[in-house]
């Protein structure tokens, strides 16, 4: 037994004590989010699309006014049956309607539907704002063929 301020204490309330004040003392980490992908529809993806890629960041800018500057031949992004909307896959000559995805990290994905989000098959949407959208594939190969692409939204006639 310990004496302290004229009482006596057990060892283990001395122990259950400090861990107490520690315990208040210690921040707990807030666990880390990922960031949130864009929050998009099928029918905001609807619609002609200039389009280029790039494949070292720095170029993005370059490449969305090289995107802007390909409307006199856009890339078609029509509704499908189902709801979803018809876009071509890496490779692939037919067009096939895909579906917009979201997964359980917040990130957005375009991809075949009854596939879960982040498929090989899938191209994550970096980002989405002023017209300009951004995606990657997910397949590592196919990234390293087509890079990051970029569609710029063409003016209606």
């Amino acid at each position: 037994m310990k004496f302290c301020c004229g009482k006596r204490f057990g060892g283990a309330t001395i122990v259950a004590g400090l861990a107490a004040i520690l315990a208040g003392c210690a921040s707990v980490p807030e666990p880390a989010s990922a960031p949130a992908g864009p929050s998009i529809t099928a029918d905001m993806l609807v619609g002609n699309w200039g389009l280029a890629s790039y494949h070292k960041d720095a170029d993005r800018a370059r490449t969305e006014t090289a995107a802007r500057a390909q409307c006199n031949k856009p890339y078609v992004i029509s509704r499908g049956p189902s709801g979803g909307v018809m876009m071509y896959l890496a490779d692939q000559p037919q067009a096939q309607e895909l579906v917009v995805k979201r997964a359980g990290d917040g990130k957005t994905y375009v991809g075949p539907a009854g596939d879960p989000p982040g498929g090989d098959l899938d191209r994550e949407v970096i980002s989405f704002d002023n017209g300009v959208f951004v995606t990657q594939w997910v397949d590592p190969e196919v990234v390293n063929r087509y890079g990051t692409m970029v569609f710029a939204r063409c003016a209606s006639k």
